[in-house]
């Protein structure tokens, strides 16, 4: 296990998908900056490094290898999939939170004065997510699922340019890297969506609601950026 150290976290994720949790535990991004080995992971978040491979050594030992959907999935499947789990996740979950914070800012901004920001701030989110998503389903997806039908009829993709897919995943990217950045302004204002002791109702259920909100947004991007797009990248060479 010690080799871990040096792999990336979005590797060690896409190998066993119950190391996820273990990193979400430790907020070491697996997701948009997966790119970073775990020691390197741990360094910037002065944290030791030990502890996180011992759990992983639990939550490994205990699960039940990778995630048969990733390794099992053509690029096809797995775009539905995406679709499917994550975006149709997204699309009811937004609301309901943007929701919940808007009566918790207007009823209580005045003794937690962070939570009118924190609304605005998941307001900006919902807004680019809704229009993200919207690109990916009626731009990059289906470019997908193109040139993923084109190789499994012709063996190739010849007729179509190199930028067809990879101009669009870059912008995809781009805008990963800013959701992911206002959901860790949203964390660091909500005290790691920890509800004061006098919270009503309402103010707990949506630190509940962003707490997973942000999971599977984790889990989103990381299917996109670290599994989804350089398979379909190195299937186009």
């Amino acid at each position: 296990m010690l080799e871990y150290k040096q792999h990336t976290l979005a590797a060690i994720v896409a190998d066993r998908h119950e190391a996820a949790a273990v990193f979400e535990k430790y907020q070491l991004d697996f997701c948009c900056k997966g790119k970073r080995t775990l020691q390197q992971a741990c360094d910037e978040k002065n944290i030791p490094v030990d502890p996180v491979i011992e759990e992983l050594e639990q939550a490994l030992d205990t699960g039940n290898g990778a995630h048969p959907l990733v390794n099992a999935f053509t690029l096809s499947q797995l775009v539905d999939y995406i679709v499917l789990k994550h975006h149709v996740y997204v699309k009811h979950a937004m609301p309901v939170i943007y929701q919940h914070l808007e009566r918790v800012a207007l009823k209580h901004g005045e003794r937690f004065p962070n939570m009118p920001h924190v609304f605005q701030l998941f307001a900006t989110l919902k807004e680019e997510m809704d229009v993200h998503m919207q690109k990916e389903e009626m731009v990059l997806f289906p470019r997908i699922k193109e040139v993923d039908r084109a190789i499994q009829e012709n063996g190739n993709w010849a007729a179509l340019n190199s930028g067809y897919v990879s101009g669009p995943i870059h912008m995809m990217e781009t805008e990963h890297d800013e959701a992911g950045t206002l959901m860790a302004e949203i964390r660091e204002w909500t005290n790691d969506y920890t509800p004061p002791a006098d919270a009503c109702t309402t103010f707990r259920i949506s630190m509940a609601e962003l707490k997973a909100f942000e999971a599977d947004l984790h889990q989103h991007i990381h299917l996109e950026n670290n599994v989804l797009f350089p398979r379909i990248v190195q299937m186009m060479g």
